[in-house]
C-alpha cells in the first residue's frame, strides 16, 4: 500500500457531549518531491495525485474506508462501515468528516491521537492507497528534474493523521472548539508551521 500526504488539513472540534469531530481535506493536483535524488540512483522522484483519483472506492457506498492513527489498522478512529466517516470527492480535494464518539474517549490510542492532534504534534494528513494495474491508472515521465508520476486512479483504503507524512508539504491543523466560533469553512494552513525533513 502506498501512503501520500500533501497540503492536507484537519480540524478538530469537541462538542459538549464529548463527541469529537474531525474535518479534513487532501487537495489534488499538487506536485511533491518524494525523493530528491541524493542517493545512489541520483534521479529525483516526484508525484501528483490527479483530481478524483480516489473516486472509484469513494463513490462505492459499500467500500469501507477508515480514518486511522499513523496508517495503523489496529488504531482506527472512524470508518464508513461504522457510519462515523463521511467522504466527499470533488475536483479540488478529497474531503472528510469523522465523528469520534464520547464512548471512544477512554480508548488509549484514541486519546493519544486526539491529544497529539490538539497539541499540534501530529500535523500530517496521508491517504493509504493502491494503484491498480489498469491502463491509464498512472503515467510516469522523465524530465530534467527527474521522474514524475501522475496517479490518475487509485483504490483508497484509509486516510491517516501522521506526524511526518510521505509528502514533505503535508500538514494538519488542529483547532480548539469554541461555542461562539462557528466558521468551519476555513481549512487553510500556515506554511510557516510545516514540518521540514
Amino acid at each position: 500500500m502506498l501512503f501520500a500526504g500533501l497540503h492536507g488539513t484537519l480540524e478538530v472540534r469537541q462538542s459538549e457531549g464529548g463527541e469529537t469531530r474531525l474535518r479534513g481535506a487532501f487537495p489534488y493536483q499538487r506536485e511533491t518531491v518524494l525523493y530528491d535524488g541524493g542517493g545512489r540512483s541520483g534521479q529525483a522522484r516526484r508525484e501528483i495525485i490527479a483530481s478524483r483519483a480516489f473516486s472509484r472506492r469513494v463513490s462505492d457506498p459499500d467500500a469501507d474506508i477508515h480514518l486511522l492513527a499513523a496508517h495503523d489498522f489496529d488504531r482506527p478512529l472512524a470508518s464508513r462501515g461504522a457510519g462515523t466517516l463521511t467522504l466527499t470527492d470533488d475536483e479540488d480535494a478529497l474531503r472528510f468528516e469523522a465523528r469520534v464518539g464520547a464512548d471512544m474517549a477512554g480508548v488509549s490510542w484514541v486519546a493519544d491521537a486526539l491529544g497529539a492532534l490538539r497539541s499540534g504534534l501530529v500535523r500530517g494528513l496521508s491517504p493509504g492507497f493502491r494503484v491498480p494495474d489498469a491502463s491509464g491508472a498512472e503515467d510516469v515521465r522523465s524530465d530534467a528534474q527527474g521522474l514524475l508520476r501522475t496517479v490518475r486512479k487509485a483504490d483508497l483504503f484509509e486516510i491517516s493523521a501522521v506526524t511526518v507524512p510521505a509528502y514533505e508539504s503535508a500538514q494538519i491543523e488542529a483547532r480548539s472548539w469554541q461555542p461562539d466560533q462557528q466558521n468551519t469553512s476555513d481549512l487553510g494552513f500556515d506554511p510557516r508551521a510545516r514540518w521540514r525533513l
